[in-house]
């Protein structure tokens, strides 16, 4: 099965003062503000780096998901934060972070479905970067 999907950035201006703007199809980003105060500070709107971050978190949620499946489980919550680090204009480290519940699941068998999903989700194939798991078993 092959998938497509896309986003539009439009950019005016310079790469300081400059500013832009995010849009998908779906909607769920509509002129969305994005620019040098989203990102390399505190100001309005968003960033790459976040958006690699929620791409990331649900890839790997949803990788886990079809994991603890396949092994017999079912997951009653998946919760999953992926901090995306950038220094020096490159991607350096990604942390992964996910809390899971799920009947009869124990540590030994999450670790293991957990380092899966963070070695073929595909979004974790995407990034050049030290990527880091902790896993914990709710």
């Amino acid at each position: 099965m092959k998938i497509k999907r896309s986003a539009t950035a439009h950019w005016v201006g310079s790469g300081k003062e400059g500013q832009g703007n995010l849009s998908t199809p779906s909607k769920v980003l509509e002129n969305t503000r994005y620019g040098f105060q989203s990102r390399f500070a505190d100001g309005p709107g968003t960033n790459p780096e976040e958006l690699l971050g929620a791409a990331h978190a649900g890839c790997f949620s949803m990788k886990l998901a079809f994991n603890l499946q396949g092994a017999g489980f079912t997951a009653e919550s998946i919760q999953t934060t992926s901090t995306v680090i950038l220094e020096a204009g490159t991607i350096t480290t990604v942390d992964i972070d996910t809390e899971v519940k799920a009947k009869g699941l124990d540590d030994a068998k999450l670790q293991e479905l957990a380092a899966d999903a963070k070695a073929n989700c595909p979004v974790s194939k995407l990034f050049n970067a030290n990527m880091t798991l902790k896993a914990v078993l709710l």
